[in-house]
This record gives C-alpha cells, structure tokens and sequence, in this order.
C-alpha cells in the first residue's frame, strides 16, 4: 500500500554542515547570506528542505549523498491523491478509474472547498484533482492556498471544469496550478498527464554525480 504517512524532510544547520564537511557557523553563514534557502523553526532554528539543499549541492559541484537522492525520489512520487469534486457521481468514477490504473494507490474525496482544505492538511496529497467550480471555498481560491502555504506540502494539481473559456483557464493557471484538463474526464489522458507532471517534476531535481 502506498505510505500515506510519508513526511516532507528537513535538515537542519548542523546536518548540513556534516553533509557539506565545513563546520556548523559556515552552514549558518551560508543560509543568512541566503546561498541556502532555508526557513525558521518557532525556536528559531534553521531548516533546510532536501529538494533546496540538493539544488545548493548541485549548484556547488558537490556529492550529494544517495540518501538524500532516494529522500527526492521518494518525494516526487505520486501515490497520495485527493479528488475535490461537488459531484459525487463524477467525483467516485474518478475514484475507480485511477483505482483501475494503480490499484496501490491512496485515494481521498472532498465534496466542497472547506473538507478538501482540511483533508489536504491531514493527509499530505501529493496530488489533486480540484474542480474550479465548487461551494465553499471555490477552486481558484483553493489551489492558491495550496500552491503558497508549505503546511500543505505543496501538491502537484490538475485543474479539471466543466467550463473551458479562456479566462477560467488563465486564472486557474495563474493561480498556481500544474495542468487543465476538461470534463468529462478521460482517465487515459488523465494518468499520462499524471506520469508526464511527475517526470517533470523529477527533472527538476539535480541527479546525484
């Protein structure tokens, strides 16, 4: 079964500095100088994400070691999806459509943009399906939130509408999302798109020399 429980992994200054073999104050000085993108626990500890530090690595001409190669690959798998959908019908063909695909897949439903919030929250998607036309919180509105605040893990996510007029298009894009796809939907072309984002998402990582 696929782990829903798989975390997003973080290392701090002084891991950092081990992996770079320089001592911690020249780790700490490279991330305030802002050559390491980090963020700031509530203690006020550094936290450097793996996808950052292998990118800072890579830059450098440094190894990066195979752990941290499988923390990426594990990262940009898909295996944890949510469906936001208010129509319960299309909602579950979805369901069993990517459940005939993949049967190892985790699959979560949402009905309206308030549980499909809350449910991305528990759960840690690492993809969603989100109509743009859904009571509560709509769809544009939701894929903003998920694209800007990291309690989310940041989800690829395929945009999907009964309505396809430019400018739904464009702003549902702009909000931040990975693809469009119109309804109905076909799961055919839906799981090559599913393959083709997390190919290119994986391109996007340095290999490991």
């Amino acid at each position: 079964m696929a782990r829903a429980d798989r975390k997003i992994r973080t290392y701090s200054a002084l891991e950092v500095a081990k992996i770079c073999d320089v001592v911690n104050q020249t780790a700490i000085n490279w991330i305030k100088n802002g050559y390491i993108k980090a963020f700031t626990t509530p203690g006020g500890q550094y936290r450097v994400y793996a996808e950052d530090l292998a990118d800072f690595l890579h830059t450098r001409g440094m190894h990066i070691p195979p752990e941290l190669q499988k923390i990426l690959e594990e990262q940009m798998a898909i295996d944890i999806i949510l469906i936001v959908d208010d129509d319960r019908d299309a909602n579950m063909a979805l369901r069993r459509g990517l459940e005939a695909y993949n049967q190892d897949l985790t699959i979560y439903q949402a009905y309206d943009g308030f549980d499909a919030g809350k449910l991305a929250i528990e759960k840690k998607p690492h993809l969603v399906i989100l109509d743009i036309n859904l009571p509560g919180i709509d769809g544009i509105k939701l894929c903003h939130k998920f694209k800007e605040d990291e309690s989310f893990n940041l989800p690829l996510v395929i945009s999907v509408s009964g309505l396809s007029d430019a400018e739904t298009i464009r702003l549902i894009l702009e909000a931040g999302a990975d693809a469009f796809m119109n309804k109905p939907i076909n799961i055919a072309e839906l799981t090559n798109k599913m393959e083709e984002l997390a190919r290119t998402r994986r391109k996007r990582q340095p290999a490991a020399f």
